[in-house]
């Protein structure tokens, strides 16, 4: 049991990242396409923000949980 929640939860953070990720993507190649989003460097920061928290969260997982 103890290794299958380690495996949810990092699926889980690898599943945000991925989602993250494309969001910026979709900022960096297609600019105008975006029209909510004026502000496209403050997007892309909160953006990688998200990414940082999840990279962190599997970073404690793999250096303190994973054998």
């Amino acid at each position: 049991m103890r290794e299958q929640i380690i495996k949810a939860l990092m699926s889980h953070a690898q599943g945000h990242i991925d989602k993250h990720v494309t969001n910026v993507e979709a900022h960096i190649q297609n600019v105008s396409g975006v029209a909510e989003h004026s502000d496209h460097i403050e997007t892309i920061e909160k953006e990688l923000k998200h990414i940082a928290e999840y990279d962190d969260q599997l970073e404690m997982l793999k250096k303190y949980f994973q054998k």
